[in-house]
């Protein structure tokens, strides 16, 4: 009885030993040659693809090049769906092909989506993908969108991506960090630091860090009483009560007069700037404006957006004078804005405004209705055609999350199994897409991307339609190089970014990693196994234009397919190599 006993114990540890592992996704990555030469005579060009790690939807885009300004600003589409604002634009967008792993083409024909001719010249083309087939995998089980703002740093102060990324935001009246990596079933290792704001005062739904030092916060607050809004900064107490930071904006806080009786502000930074929306969407009068706080806590500026955001006329109809924005986030310095009322999405662009000194420069594109993405009250039944400020009918979008190259999504509730929205870099509606086994409840909170170079780049999504709450991950990539009608040859450095296979490949234990640069730039040359794992960084600084080597010694590591990422600037190229012993 005793040895039975012993054995169940055993097997009872070997059991939970295996469930409880660290988070290690399979990551999703495309390749394919960064300059792309083309006739642009009406034949079809095949352009080879490589997918490592996952199974791979893929879009192919093209764009124009170099002619933001030229095109200026433009308003067009059905209802005007569509402004654009010194943006290159979309010339192409392909419907979305399956591609399994391995070596695929992608076909162009060289016309626009109306069917003509696109004319000789040079255009970005874009290749972005999500696992549509594979399972969500579970990240953490311990953070919960629900209506709050979540969200990731990627980076440390210098830029550089981190180890373990984290996850952030804020649930309660506490301050919440999951650090990206660790056992998703480990709820204990979630990090907490209670937000102690005074009596008569309530939080916006999210927080962002210091950029330059993560051991502070910032949080939206709201005066219930006064109306003042404003962002307070707190030092990171784990396990404990934050400390407000006395020596930030008055007293600890940063406070403007609110326009309506709005909801408490969303903050996101940069290493310069604080950003936050004032915004009602509750309430009858007209009023939204963005906020630029500088890092001492001085309000530097404001601009009206009641001209994009409110609508007397939806009002009227039987929607809502404010459209929000409730929600935003930020990539590359480019901030995102949204709500879950409104059909409105935007890309903003801050610093082009304050170094401008010019308003017109703040939006850079709007999405709102007459796309029949994300759109609100579209449907022929609709008993308010087209009115966009209404937070009664679906699709609720809880969060806009941008990835490393613009393309943004808004998770979809009450479209039945879709799971997000997609949207272009020049804020062009894609589609409406879904996770595998996603059904139509129950609501779906979050879609962000994770896409900072790390080894957990994907999208991640809640999963309460599936298997509990939490956040998961879902493989994701996307990549971007040129379609050119002439390559210029230049005598003093190579025409475009080359990388060639590596040399010897099979190998053991050393080869040889060669590539060109045809600009001067920061170099990254990255090793992932075969999972999409990154193991190694070989080369991560400043490189001349011209010729480059690298030797890679595999000494340390087991025999096995590896994949290199040489990556520069824009461009970046993934390759096969072999390692035998």
């Amino acid at each position: 009885m005793k040895k039975l006993l012993v054995l169940s114990v055993v097997c009872l540890f070997a059991a939970t030993a295996a469930f409880a592992a660290d988070f290690a996704p399979t990551l999703l990555k495309l390749s394919a040659e960064e300059t792309i030469s083309y006739e642009f005579d009406g034949s079809e060009l095949d352009i080879p693809v490589t997918v490592t790690g996952t199974n791979a939807g893929v879009l192919f885009l093209v764009y124009t090049k170099g002619q933001a300004d030229a095109i200026g600003i433009v308003e067009n589409g059905f209802l005007g769906w569509h402004y654009v604002n010194k943006v290159d634009t979309c010339v192409y967008l392909s419907g979305m092909v399956d591609l399994p792993t391995g070596d695929n083409i992608i076909k162009w024909e060289g016309k626009d989506n109306d069917g003509g001719l696109v004319a000789a010249g040079d255009y970005t083309y874009y290749m972005w993908a999500y696992d549509n087939i594979g399972i969500k995998q579970p990240m953490t089980n311990a953070m919960r969108a629900h209506y709050q703002s979540l969200d990731f740093q990627e980076v440390d102060a210098e830029g550089n991506p981190l180890a373990n990324p984290i996850f952030y935001g804020r649930q309660g009246n506490n301050g919440v960090r999951w650090y990206v990596g660790t056992d998703p079933t480990a709820v204990d290792l979630l990090e907490t630091s209670a937000i102690p704001i005074p009596a008569g005062w309530g939080f916006g739904d999210g927080n962002s860090f210091d950029k330059s030092d993560f051991e502070y916060i910032y949080q939206g607050v709201k005066n219930a009483d006064s109306g003042v809004a404003g962002i307070t900064k707190w030092k990171w107490v784990p396990a404990g009560d934050a400390e407000l930071q006395t020596d930030f904006g008055e007293d600890g806080y940063a406070l403007y007069s609110s326009q309506t009786d709005a909801h408490s502000p969303v903050v996101v930074s940069t290493m310069d700037y604080i950003f936050t929306v004032e915004q009602g969407y509750h309430f009858t009068d007209a009023g939204s404006e963005f906020f630029v706080v500088d890092m001492e806590g001085t309000v530097v500026t404001s601009l009206d957006m009641v001209d994009w955001w409110n609508d007397s006329d939806d009002l009227d109809a039987g929607g809502q004078m404010n459209g929000g924005p409730d929600n935003h986030s930020i990539r590359n310095g480019m901030v995102f804005l949204n709500c879950h009322c409104s059909c409105l999405k935007q890309m903003v662009d801050p610093v082009r405004w304050l170094e401008a000194d010019d308003e017109e420069e703040f939006i850079v594109w709007s999405n709102s209705n007459g796309d029949y993405i994300l759109d609100h009250n579209f449907e022929e039944t609709s008993e308010k055609p087209w009115v966009c400020n209404d937070y009664n009918v679906g699709p609720y979008t809880y969060n806009l999350s941008a990835d490393d190259k613009f393309f943004s999504v808004c998770p979809a509730f009450d479209m039945g199994s879709v799971s997000f929205g997609l949207m272009a870099p020049d804020g062009t509606g894609i589609g409406h897409f879904a996770y595998a086994g996603e059904t139509a409840s129950p609501l779906k909170y979050s879609s962000l991307f994770l896409d900072g170079d790390t080894p957990y780049d994907g999208l991640y999504s809640d999963n309460e339609s599936g298997e509990g709450a939490g956040q998961w991950f879902i493989g994701h990539d996307s990549i971007m190089g040129v379609i050119s009608s002439s390559v210029a040859v230049e005598d003093d450095a190579p025409a475009a970014f080359a990388v060639a296979q590596n040399s010897p490949n099979p190998f053991n234990p050393t080869t040889t990693i060669s590539f060109s640069l045809a600009q001067a730039g920061n170099v990254n040359v990255d090793i992932y196994n075969v999972a999409g794992q990154k193991v190694d960084t070989i080369v991560n600084e400043y490189l001349d234009s011209g010729s480059h080597s690298v030797v890679w010694d595999a000494s340390d590591f087991s025999a096995g397919v590896y994949f290199y990422t040489v990556k520069g600037g824009d461009f970046s190229k993934t390759i096969k190599m072999t390692l035998v012993k």
